[in-house]
């Protein structure tokens, strides 16, 4: 079963790259810029590395729990996860994108608070995917009022 959640979060990251398309990157890099905007190289590995550990924290608490509500609310996040590419890229809408990543941010922060319970180890794999989130927030916000 881990193979499947791993499934799931390449599955949210192709997506998510689809709406990243070629025109893309030329409207991102013509946009005024937040502070503290990192290079584009940095997104990959981060996610890649990110995506795992949402994995394998969901599939230890699979393993524990089964399919309970924890496991919901972590599939509901990674779908709003794999909408924001195509809301902030491929539509171009900042603020409908702004609105996904909000209500993405409060599941992940439900999800942690419902993974402690069940397996404490699994709450601290996504705490840097919330602080990554947190981080994509205010970028979203900064590119929303820049632009």
């Amino acid at each position: 079963m881990l193979a499947g959640f791993l499934a799931l979060s390449a599955l949210t990251a192709i997506v998510g790259g689809a709406a990243s398309g070629a025109g893309v990157r030329a409207w991102y890099l013509a946009m005024n810029q937040p502070p503290l905007s990192p290079p584009g190289w940095v997104f990959g590995p981060v996610w890649t590395l990110l995506y795992a550990a949402m994995a394998i924290a969901a599939w230890r608490v699979w393993r524990r729990v089964g399919a309970d509500r924890s496991i919901a609310v972590y599939l509901i996040q990674l779908a709003l996860n794999a909408a924001w590419s195509g809301l902030f890229f491929g539509a171009r809408r900042m603020d409908l994108a702004l609105v996904d990543i909000v209500a993405m941010w409060i599941l992940i922060a439900a999800t942690i608070a419902l993974f402690a319970r069940r397996d404490r180890a699994a709450a601290w794999m996504m705490a840097p995917y919330l602080a990554w989130v947190s981080f994509a927030t205010y970028l979203n916000a900064a590119f929303l009022a820049l632009n």
